[in-house]
């Protein structure tokens, strides 16, 4: 009876769990690039600039870069800058007791990770869109950036080249669930320092980039959607054949 109590007693808090996990700063909805080959062709050269320096793709070959359009000679060209071949698995140089050294973690594998990032708050895209547009100076930090999807984020901003320098401005508000008590609350961000790219620019760049590790989490998911598609149609084309066959069998019996 004790067991019966207590596991309703977690599955009644289950939903409030949940609830907790998809809080935190709302993610915006990654544009959808999974069509657009130019835009994951730059994504793909955004993700080796600026991801494989630090992180692995160990999942990932250059050579699969073929079925967004680039030809080995491309590839070889554009994507290849430290004597790696065209058939090697994407890795970094970078050793782990480096980056563990560095940032104080080993950073994750990004083979499937906008998969991994999907929760009831948004795709696994829009964690990453959100995140990557989302950094800030913050002087507090080891690295001096932090991040709202990510609080305390050990991860440097890579790409504040493109983007330039923002911080946060912050705003002291009335705790809805604690009255008299103030909290801080996000009022936008400032422009320090200008980027290469304007703020639409950079925008479309993270779009690219994003598109790109949506595509590489799941490469051939253009070719299972089709074949999705196929299969329904058979089925159904079955299905109705079957439904005329019965219908005419039991006339004849009746």
């Amino acid at each position: 009876m004790n067991f019966t109590k207590k596991l309703l007693a977690i599955l009644a808090l289950l939903p409030g769990l949940a609830l907790a996990n998809e809080g935190g700063y709302p993610l915006d909805k990654a544009p959808d690039r999974s069509n657009n080959m130019a835009a994951l062709q730059n994504g793909a050269k955004l993700f080796v600039n600026y991801c494989l320096n630090c992180h692995n793709a160990s999942s990932m070959r250059y050579n699969r870069l073929k079925d967004l359009g680039l030809t080995e000679d491309q590839i070889k060209a554009n994507l290849l800058f430290t004597g790696e071949k065209v058939g090697d698995m994407m890795t970094t140089t970078m050793q782990a007791k480096d980056a563990k050294a560095w940032f104080g973690v080993v950073p994750p594998d990004l083979s499937v990770i906008a998969r991994a990032k999907a929760s009831g708050a948004g795709t696994g895209g829009d964690y990453l869109y959100t995140y990557l547009r989302t950094f800030y100076k913050d002087d507090t930090r080891p690295t001096g950036w932090n991040n709202l999807v990510l609080a305390n984020v050990a991860m440097p901003h890579v790409l504040w080249e493109l983007q330039g320098a923002q911080t946060a401005k912050m705003e002291e508000v009335d705790d809805p669930h604690e009255p008299g008590k103030k909290v801080h609350h996000f009022a936008g961000f400032e422009q320090v320092t200008p980027g290469k790219l304007s703020k639409i620019e950079y925008d479309t760049a993270v779009a690219d980039l994003v598109g790109y590790m949506e595509w590489m989490a799941e490469p051939a998911q253009g070719t299972r959607k089709r074949l999705g598609v196929a299969v329904v149609l058979f089925m159904s084309l079955f299905a109705l054949l079957a439904w005329r066959l019965n219908a005419s069998y039991w006339k004849e019996v009746k």
